[in-house]
């Protein structure tokens, strides 16, 4: 009965999706990421200009990321073992509702205790930013679990992928929409931007929860029956290290700037308030543009080495520009934006395949692999941006700042810094075709976060011979990861 019951589960779930559960699995992300692009573009901004020091506004900034990254190990270890995904999810998105309009909407812990101290005030927004950033990982593991557990049909998970990955830039491109229109109405810009992603984000959820049913294919059950491999295995290899600072150097190098490029283009340039808007938003529909053009390529070794390469150079290229960029040439920036943008995709879309390509077939550690250069990724943008605002508030207001200041070094010369040491840590990589037909395989959804996926293509795997799964549906999910492999 048991037997008739499974085999019946088993033959619906390699029933391919409608549209109607593809749609609501796609927009279940939209909180998390229309909350993340005003994160990493606003926060700081916001900080400092409600009177926190520079030192303080990074402290708050710190303190997410650190959270950030010890939840994504702990969620996606969690979730392996227990499941309940949309539990799971609900929980994340009201810590994260909460927390965001918290942290925008003025200082609580203040108004508790009833004083106004820089202290009180930076500890109050470090805690909802750690909240925030807990809730989000949460969320993020979650959704991203999802996939294999609600169908066996390769076509409906590339589908159910790349949904979520189209409504992401729908998501980014309407906060700075968003953004744009408050800069032009509203004086107390940052709560109402706050307040109304988090009003879209959660029209969105609703849609999700309704469409959206707990997943009922427990493949993770052979997850945990299947032998891991141990950290040390991936110690010991030497493209570990090198994929690990990569990705660590692709994320510095695109999330420092933005962070910093609203300060840098109203102080530095002296460009109106829309453009605070603007200029993110040419940066990311260029990274959109060139991401889709990178979907379509035939992947190999050396195409994948090139093209981090281009990404790198022109990183440099338009890092130095934007570091010597004088105020009065400061419509320069949106050509500029668009090179940077170009090469923000590249160098993020070809260090994702980098991470598919460590894992190969070793697909008991991925979760060990992606959740490790996550918490690298995390820790290190929050230090660097720590550093920065530490050393501006170490300085004076005055002529001391010069034409370099901090906002230059970080938009500019910094990030193309980390891409000089990409370059030479690119010309190290020894990278091997294997399977020439998965390789050929267009990348699917480049832009997705691979670094959260829990044990996905590890379940995918080793479930392989009871679903009548073949090797190459598990490529068509991640082609790299079977196209590629490292010299031992």
């Amino acid at each position: 009965m048991a037997d008739a019951k499974g085999d019946e589960v088993l033959a619906e779930g390699q029933m391919p999706l409608g549209r109607w559960p593809i749609l609501s699995y796609g927009v279940g992300h939209m909180l998390n990421d229309i909350t993340s692009a005003c994160w990493f573009t606003y926060l700081l901004l916001f900080l400092q200009e409600i009177g926190l020091a520079p030192r303080d506004a990074a402290i708050v900034m710190l303190s997410g990321q650190v959270a950030d990254g010890l939840m994504t190990i702990l969620a996606g270890e969690m979730i392996d073992r227990f499941g309940h995904f949309k539990l799971w999810h609900i929980g994340g998105s009201i810590l994260v509702g909460i927390s965001f309009s918290s942290v925008f909407g003025g200082c609580l812990l203040c108004t508790v205790l009833g004083t106004d101290s820089y202290l009180v005030r930076t500890i109050g927004y470090s805690f909802f930013a750690a909240v925030f950033n807990i809730g989000w990982a949460a969320t993020q593991v979650s959704h991203m679990s999802m996939v294999n557990c609600m169908t066996l049909n390769s076509t409906s998970r590339v589908a159910l992928a790349s949904c979520r990955n189209a409504f992401t830039m729908v998501a980014n491109l309407g906060l700075y929409a968003i953004a744009l229109v408050v800069f032009a109405l509203v004086s107390a810009k940052y709560r109402w931007i706050a307040y109304v992603s988090i009003f879209v984000g959660c029209c969105f959820l609703v849609v999700f929860y309704a469409g959206t049913k707990e997943p009922t294919l427990q493949s993770g059950s052979d997850c945990k029956k299947s032998a891991r491999i141990s950290w040390g295995y991936w110690f010991k290899k030497a493209l570990y290290y090198q994929v690990a600072l990569l990705y660590m150097l692709a994320r510095l190098i695109t999330n420092v700037s933005q962070s910093l490029i609203a300060f840098y283009v109203t102080r530095d340039l002296k460009m109106n308030e829309y453009s605070k808007a603007i200029i993110p938003a040419i940066i990311f529909c260029c990274s959109f543009l060139v991401s889709v053009v990178l979907q379509e390529i035939k992947w190999n070794s050396r195409r994948l080495k090139s093209l981090l390469t281009i990404g790198a150079i022109l990183w440099v290229i338009a890092g130095a520009a934007v570091f010597v960029l004088p105020s009065q040439m400061h419509n320069l920036m949106y050509p500029l934006a668009m090179v940077i943008g170009a090469a923000n995709a590249l160098v993020m879309v070809t260090t994702i395949g980098l991470e598919s390509a460590l894992v190969g077939d070793d697909l008991n550690g991925c979760a060990f692999v992606y959740g490790s250069l996550s918490f690298l990724d995390k820790m290190s943008c929050g230090i660097a941006l720590f550093v920065l605002e530490s050393y501006e508030d170490s300085i004076s207001c005055g002529e001391t700042r010069g034409l370099y200041t901090v906002s230059r070094f970080g938009t500019g010369l910094i990030p193309s810094c980390f891409a000089v040491f990409a370059l030479l840590v690119t010309s190290t990589l020894k990278l091997q075709d294997t399977n020439p037909r998965a390789a050929a395989a267009a990348l699917e959804a480049p832009l997705l976060d691979t670094r959260k996926i829990d044990c996905m293509y590890h379940c995918m795997y080793h479930g392989k011979k009871k679903n009548n799964i073949h090797k190459d549906e598990i490529a068509l999910q991640n082609p790299l990861q079977f196209g590629l492999k490292s010299f031992e």
